[in-house]
């Protein structure tokens, strides 16, 4: 426990921690609790200053001893007061980086601990340079607006209270506070990237040019505030879920990204996930040409066109389609636009999109490839496979809503066949209604 003078020292972690502007009083706080120093300042320091928190630890079980952190964490919020949920890994990494799997892992804890503590926000402990070794990783990659500004102090339930403090404050802080911390071995492994330009590279550069690690954070904190002002513009350039085409292509560069950013993040894509080349892929779209194409997205998320309009959606699993119910009853010539109207006696069945479907249209010039027939209605290239097709034998004869091949349509006004069916995707059915679309 910290000594009475150290409790009335305006140490700079807490001034710090005061001025973020991120922990409001009397919230009931989550924090993340590595075991190393930044999060066990953290912890320290958001208790001395009187809040509630619970402290959570995840185990990722890489290295023979992770455990030791975990008893460390136990043992050190024993001596604290202050309760602490941790869990170890029994499950595969994810596959891909290690890196990305281990923070995905992590976050997926924290998430399920926050609900099991009661928590309105987890704190997460990092730090200044955290923030600048974050930028220059960026602009070594090559990075917009978004990647200049670092992490952002907040991203839904998580906040960073420590951004603005570094991590020599830190050490300090613990050093007085008589708080002995783990040093986690994978900040000395070089393998990494960010270890080296923590090592090498910024020490490098502010021997050269002292001074320059400061200069970057200052970088970082007004492209935060530009950043801000381009999520401002581009979440009133949306229209719920939707944007147009003609919408991104008019949009400055910085905005047309983060209009694709908040599209995916409305859809339910977590943050951050899109890369520089996910990104650019569907700004491409936004260029002219034909419509039904689309960009497959991770978290099994995919950016359609339909006309003018951009949405993100749930990629259709190829298996899944609708339950089809064809229903047909005898007509003498009625004026239902949604209906086919075929020649009496035809014995037709449901099916779905094979290669090498081919049908003339009513009012078409000769036959036509059924993807051709797709492309000019519109329909999405992830609902093609599930679009209901009716057929006589082997041959298309009505594509619902969208064409009746010429041989097989009875005349207007005789009697007829009037044939609908049930199925098309749910998505697609309101496709008219779309910004952009033709009515």
């Amino acid at each position: 426990m910290p000594s009475p003078d150290a409790a009335r020292t305006p140490h700079a972690l807490l001034l710090g921690l005061r001025q973020s502007g991120l922990i409001a009083p009397g919230r009931h706080m989550l924090v993340a609790v590595s075991g190393g120093p930044d999060s066990t300042a953290l912890l320290v320091a958001l208790q001395e200053e009187g809040h509630s928190v619970v402290a959570a630890h995840y185990d990722h079980a890489l290295q023979p001893e992770s455990g030791r952190a975990a008893e460390h964490v136990r043992a050190l919020c024993g001596r604290l007061g202050i309760d602490v949920l941790v869990e170890r890994r029994e499950r595969a990494m994810p596959r891909g980086s290690m890196q990305a799997g281990a923070r995905a892992l992590r976050y997926e804890f924290l998430e399920r601990a926050r609900a099991q503590a009661g928590a309105d926000v987890v704190a997460v402990a990092h730090t200044a340079d955290d923030v600048v070794e974050g930028v220059v990783l960026h602009l070594l990659r090559g990075c917009g607006l978004a990647g200049l500004r670092g992490m952002p102090d907040r991203r839904g339930v998580f906040v960073r209270p420590l951004l603005n403090v570094w991590r020599r404050e830190v050490e300090d802080y613990l050093r007085l506070r008589g708080v002995e911390s783990l040093q986690d071995p994978a900040n000395s492994n070089t393998a990494f990237a960010r270890v080296r330009v923590r090592r090498d590279v910024l020490p490098a550069l502010e021997r050269d040019r002292p001074g320059i690690v400061s200069r970057f954070r200052a970088v970082a904190a007004r492209a935060a505030a530009l950043q801000q002002s381009v999520a401002g513009v581009a979440s009133s350039s949306l229209d719920g879920a939707l944007t147009t085409r003609a919408v991104v292509a008019g949009a400055p560069r910085p905005v047309a990204a983060e209009l694709m950013r908040q599209l995916y993040a409305r859809a339910g894509g977590d943050q951050p996930a899109l890369s520089r080349s996910h990104l650019a892929a569907m700004l491409r779209l936004a260029e002219p040409g034909r419509g039904g194409r689309g960009v497959d997205l991770p978290g099994g998320l995919r950016l359609r066109i339909v006309g003018e309009s951009m949405q993100v959606i749930a990629a259709r699993e190829k298996d899944q389609r609708p339950a089809a119910r064809l229903e047909v009853r005898a007509c003498a010539g009625c004026d239902d636009e949604s209906a086919a109207h075929l020649k009496p006696g035809l014995e037709l069945h449901v099916g779905y999109r094979r290669p090498g479907l081919r049908m003339r249209p009513v009012g078409g010039r000769g036959t036509r490839k059924l993807q051709d027939i797709f492309v000019d209605a519109r329909v999405p290239r992830e609902d093609r496979d599930a679009w209901p097709l009716v057929f006589v034998g082997e041959s298309l004869v009505f594509v619902p809503g969208i064409a009746v091949a010429e041989d097989m349509a009875a005349r207007k006004g005789e009697p007829s066949l009037h044939v609908t069916t049930s199925g098309i995707p749910a998505k697609v059915e309101s496709l008219n209604s779309l910004p952009g679309d033709p009515t």
